[in-house]
C-alpha cells in the first residue's frame, strides 16, 4: 500500500468506552459490504478489528482511522490504530492478526505507537476518491438506522455464520484426513510390494554386476593374451626374416659370386619383401608397445633432407605408373630433435596408403616450420589425388585392422594398421595427426610434431629430476640433442682389423649371414653356438669384444653377460648386444655394462664398426634407435 499522502480517508473516530469499539466494528463492516468484502474476509477484519480495540481501550489518545489506498491494482482497506504512551500490542493478538488479514505491523511515532491492519479487496483503484465517497455514504446510512442492540444482534449473526463456517470445515478435514489415512494404506501395501520387487531387482543386479566384472577380467585378459601373442609373434618372426634380409644381403654383395640378371631380380624381390615383412613386423610389435603403454620416443638430431632422400628411395618402387611421387629435397631451418625411426615409420606409413589408392595424379609431401623456442613446430602435409574417403568412414580409417570396404580394395593387400599406427607414432611424439578428404577428389592427411621431442626418463629418475631440478646422481650426462657423455673404456688399443673376437648366438641362419659381415672387419671370429660353454670359450680366447645374443636356451644372454662381468678374467672385455628383440624391449639394468645394443635386422658394416670401436659411448649406452639399411641411405 502506498503512504498516508495517497491514501484516502474516510473516517476516523475517538475510541474512550466499548460503545465506541462497536461503532468502529459497525463501520468497518460497512465499509467492508460497500466494497464487496463478504464472508470470511468480513469475519476476520470485523473480529480482529474489535479485538485490538478492546485490547487497547484505555490506552492514551486512542483513535482509529479508516482510509483506502491501492497495492497491484486494487484497493486496500487500511485501519490504523494510534495512542500516546508505552502501551504494546499482546502477542497474540498480533500473531493471530498477522494470520487472519494480509498485513499487520506495528511502529513508534513521535508521540507514542501505531498498530496497522491491512486486508485487500476486488475494488479497482480507478477511481478512489469516488469509492471513498461511496463508503463514506454507507457509513452515514449505517450510523443513522443501526442501535446498539441491532449491532450486538448483527454481530451474533456473524459469528454464528463464522461457526458455521468452521464447522464446515472441520467436516471437510475430516473427510480428506479418512481419505488420506486410505491413501496411506494403498500406499503402504504398494511400498511394501515394489520394495520386494526392487529387493529382486537389486539382486538380479547383483547378479548381472559380478556376472559383468568376470566378463571384464575375461577381456582384460584376453586383451593382455593378445598385446603378449603379438609382441611373442613378432619377435619370433623377426628371427628368420633377418636371416632372410642378411643372406640376401650377401648375394647381391658386389664381392658375391655374380648372378645372372634374373636371379638378381629374384634376390632382389626376396630382400625387398623381407624389409616389407620386417616392417609389418616392427609395426605389430609397436601396436602392441602402444596397448600397453611402452612405447617411448627416443630422440635424436634428426635431417629430414637424408630421411626424405630414403623416403624416395624406398616407396618409388611402389608408385603406381602414371602418379607423380613428389618428396621435396628439403633442408630445414631450423633443428628437429625428435624419434627419427618413429617419424620415418610415420611419413612411409601415410605415404604408403596414399599410394595404395591413388591411380593417376600425385602423392605429395611438403613442410612448414613455425613459432619459435619451445613453441616450435614441424607440419608435415602428405596430399594425394586418389579415390578420397566417404565422410562417414573417415573416423573408422583408425581403427585397427579396419579397411574402407569398397571396389578400390580388390586387388589391394594391408593389414588396416598403417593409418591406426601413423597415429600411434604421431601421439608418442607428443604430435598430431589429422585427415581431410573427399571421394574423388583425394585426400590431405597432416602430422604436426615438437621441433624437441622430450627424453622419457624412467619413474625414478623422473620423479628425482622433478625434486631436485638436475639429473639422478650416477645417471650418464645428456647434452640438449641427447648424445651420450665420454666413454670411460677409452680409444680401442689396436685397429678394429687386427681384433680377435668371439661371437655367442646357437642361430645358425643368422650367424650365415653375420658371418661373412664380421669377417669383413676383424682378423679372426670364433663362433659360439652352445652357451653353456660361452664363458670358457671368452676366457680361453680372451678376444677384444664379445658379440652376444640374448635370446638362447639352457644360458640367455642375460646370464652369460652376468658370468662374464662377474669373472676378473673376462669382466674388461666390451660386450655387444645383438637381438631381434627391439632394442628398446632389452633389459638394459640386467646387462649392465654393454657397449652397445644392435638390432639383427638393421646391421651394417659401418654401424657395427661404430658400435665396436665408439669412444663417445658408456658401457650402458644402448644403439636404441635402429641403424638404417645401407641401401636406404
Amino acid at each position: 500500500m502506498t503512504g498516508d499522502a495517497s491514501a484516502h480517508e474516510v473516517f476516523t473516530i475517538a475510541l474512550r468506552e466499548a460503545g465506541d469499539v462497536v461503532t468502529l466494528r459497525r463501520r468497518t463492516q460497512a465499509a467492508c459490504r460497500t466494497l464487496d468484502l463478504t464472508g470470511s474476509p468480513l469475519v476476520r477484519m470485523s473480529t480482529v478489528v474489535s479485538e485490538a480495540g478492546e485490547h487497547l481501550l484505555g490506552a492514551a489518545a486512542l483513535t482509529a482511522r479508516l482510509s483506502l489506498g491501492e497495492r497491484a491494482g486494487v484497493a486496500v482497506l487500511s485501519l490504523r490504530f494510534r495512542w500516546q504512551g508505552e502501551r504494546q500490542p499482546a502477542a497474540s493478538l498480533l500473531a493471530a492478526a498477522a494470520r487472519l488479514l494480509d498485513d499487520c505491523r506495528t511502529s513508534r511515532t513521535d508521540d507514542g505507537h501505531q498498530l496497522v491492519l491491512e486486508q485487500r479487496t476486488t475494488a479497482p483503484t480507478q477511481s478512489l476518491p469516488a469509492l471513498a465517497d461511496e463508503v463514506r455514504g454507507a457509513l452515514l446510512a449505517t450510523d443513522g438506522g443501526t442501535d446498539f442492540i441491532e449491532a450486538l444482534r448483527s454481530q451474533n449473526r456473524q459469528l454464528l455464520a463464522a461457526l458455521e463456517e468452521s464447522q464446515h470445515q472441520q467436516d471437510e478435514l475430516q473427510r480428506l484426513n479418512t481419505e488420506l489415512e486410505e491413501t496411506n494404506t494403498g500406499v503402504l501395501a504398494l511400498y511394501s510390494e515394489l520394495a520386494g520387487e526392487l529387493e529382486e531387482t537389486n539382486s538380479g543386479v547383483v547378479a548381472l554386476y559380478a556376472d559383468l566384472e568376470d566378463k571384464t577380467r575375461q577381456l582384460e585378459q584376453a586383451n593382455q593374451y593378445k598385446t603378449r601373442f603379438w609382441a611373442n609373434v613378432s619377435h619370433e618372426l623377426r628371427s628368420p626374416v633377418n636371416a632372410v634380409i642378411a643372406l640376401t644381403r650377401l648375394l647381391l654383395a658386389p664381392e658375391a659370386e655374380p648372378l645372372s640378371a634374373e636371379q638378381r631380380q629374384q634376390v632382389t624381390l626376396v630382400h625387398a619383401s623381407g624389409n616389407t615383412l620386417l616392417a609389418l613386423v616392427d609395426e605389430l610389435l609397436d601396436v602392441a608397445k602402444a596397448e600397453a603403454g611402452r612405447l617411448e620416443p627416443h630422440p635424436v638430431d634428426t635431417d629430414l633432407r637424408a630421411l626424405f632422400h630414403q623416403l624416395r628411395g624406398t616407396l618409388q618402387s611402389i608408385t603406381q605408373p602414371g602418379v607423380h611421387l613428389r618428396i621435396p629435397d628439403y633442408t630445414q631451418h631450423g633443428t628437429l630433435v625428435t624419434d627419427e625411426v618413429m617419424l620415418t615409420r610415420i611419413l612411409r606409413n601415410v605415404l604408403s596408403n596414399a599410394l595404395k589408392f591413388t591411380t593417376e595424379g600425385s602423392v605429395t609431401v611438403d613442410v612448414t616450420e613455425r613459432g619459435t623456442g619451445p613453441d616450435r613446430r614441424f607440419r608435415f602435409r602428405v596430399r594425394d589425388t586418389g579415390v578420397g574417403i566417404p565422410p562417414e568412414e573417415q573416423k573408422r580409417v583408425f581403427e585397427e585392422f579396419y579397411q574402407v570396404p569398397g571396389q578400390h580394395q580388390r586387388g589391394r593387400t594391408g593389414t588396416g594398421l598403417g593409418l591406426p599406427y601413423a597415429l600411434r607414432l604421431t601421439e608418442a611424439l607428443g604430435g598430431t595427426l589429422s585427415l581431410d578428404s573427399e571421394p574423388g577428389r583425394g585426400t590431405v592427411v597432416a602430422i604436426d610434431i615438437p621441433a624437441v621431442t622430450p627424453c622419457l626418463l624412467s619413474p625414478g629418475e623422473e620423479a628425482a629430476t622433478s625434486q631436485t631440478g638436475q639429473e639422478p646422481a650416477g645417471a650418464p650426462r645428456r647434452d640438449p640433442l641427447g648424445a651420450p657423455p665420454p666413454d670411460p673404456l677409452g680409444a680401442p688399443a689396436r685397429p678394429l682389423a687386427e681384433w680377435s673376437v668371439v661371437v655367442i648366438d646357437d642361430d645358425p641362419a643368422f650367424l650365415a649371414g653375420f658371418r661373412p659381415l664380421i669377417d669383413g672387419l676383424v682378423t679372426s671370429v670364433t663362433c659360439v653356438t652352445d652357451s653353456t660353454t660361452a664363458v670358457d670359450t671368452v676366457r680361453r680366447e680372451r678376444p677384444d669384444a664379445v658379440l652376444l645374443d640374448l635370446d638362447m636356451p639352457a644360458l640367455d644372454g642375460t646370464e652369460v653377460r652376468r658370468r662374464l662381468a662377474a669373472d676378473p678374467a673376462t669382466a674388461h672385455i666390451p660386450v655387444v648386444v645383438l637381438t631381434a628383440t627391439d632394442p628398446s624391449d632389452v633389459p638394459v639394468a640386467r646387462l649392465e655394462p654393454v657397449r652397445a645394443v644392435l638390432d639383427k635386422g638393421r646391421l651394417t658394416p659401418a654401424g657395427l664398426a661404430a658400435a665396436l670401436t665408439r669412444t663417445d659411448a658408456p658401457p650402458t649406452t644402448l644403439y636404441a634407435t635402429p641403424l638404417p639399411l645401407e641401401e636406404d641411405r
